[in-house]
């Protein structure tokens, strides 16, 4: 195989593995919106990197974070309802990102990769950062996941029995942000969160514990970049879309195999 499609391969399945367990909370949780949200903020992170002239992802990390500071606060305040603070954060960061890349008059910019990714030009440096930084977050959510787990299944009692409710939620959110930036390249900025939910509820139907749900998320996910590789390279497609696609096709057929009782 060509030197592009192994990168493009290596890259995928690694995103692949890493957002299956992370995605789950994803779905346990119901933080699409919130994946949305920080996604959407990532195009202002990668107009702050050429600006800073720092690699697009270090910009993406800093905004991401910089945003989930500012929505745990806005969410103690309890001024609006989660929802709408969620939409004007999302709505204004990928407008605000926007407006400031028009700025850039001297600056030629791909915006249709950021935006749907372009997985078949990730360099080896991109896998270096892919691998390093899913290693911390993988790292990171496995000293957390029984904590997580029980502040998923009822957060008033974690907060009862001690467990830093806040704190823990928020090193999710930073986990998920690092996500983002790592995965930008692989499906886009628009698509991210898709690889987060679509493998996770895919293998909801077939697991009874939280662990096997997001090894087999995991799994999905590897299936759906092999597939939607083989389709981008098969048809002339593009890559990331390709892959959400396919893992899309994943949850549809997995929804019409019937539950054992």
């Amino acid at each position: 195989m060509d030197d592009f499609l192994i990168r493009a391969l290596a890259a995928g399945c690694g995103i692949a593995v890493l957002a299956g367990p992370l995605g789950s909370f994803v779905v346990w949780r119901r933080m699409a919106y919130f994946g949305d949200t920080l996604s959407h903020s990532a195009l202002l992170g990668v107009t702050l990197g050429f600006l800073l002239g720092v690699n697009p992802m270090i910009g993406v990390m800093v905004v991401c974070v910089a945003l989930a500071l500012a929505l745990v606060g806005l969410q103690r305040r309890r001024t609006l309802a989660a929802d709408t603070v969620l939409g004007i954060l999302s709505h204004g960061s990928l407008s605000l990102g926007l407006v400031a890349l028009a700025f850039l008059e001297t600056l030629r910019v791909d915006l249709m990769a950021y935006l749907f990714g372009d997985i078949l030009s990730v360099t080896a440096n991109d896998l270096v950062w892919i691998y390093s930084g899913g290693a911390v977050a993988l790292t990171g959510l496995a000293l957390l996941w029984r904590r997580l787990l029980a502040v998923t299944v009822d957060e008033d009692l974690a907060r009862v029995e001690g467990m830093p409710v806040d704190a823990l939620r928020l090193a999710f959110m930073l986990l998920i942000a690092l996500v983002i930036a790592i995965a930008m390249k692989i499906v886009g900025i628009l698509l991210i969160t898709s690889l987060l939910i679509i493998p996770a509820a895919a293998a909801r139907r077939f697991t009874r514990t939280p662990e096997s749900m997001a090894a087999l998320a995991s799994v999905f996910g590897v299936v759906a970049v092999v597939a939607g590789l083989l389709a981008s390279l098969t048809w002339d497609l593009p890559g990331g879309p390709s892959v959400v696609v396919a893992a899309a096709s994943l949850f549809l057929i997995g929804s019409l195999v019937p539950m054992r009782g």
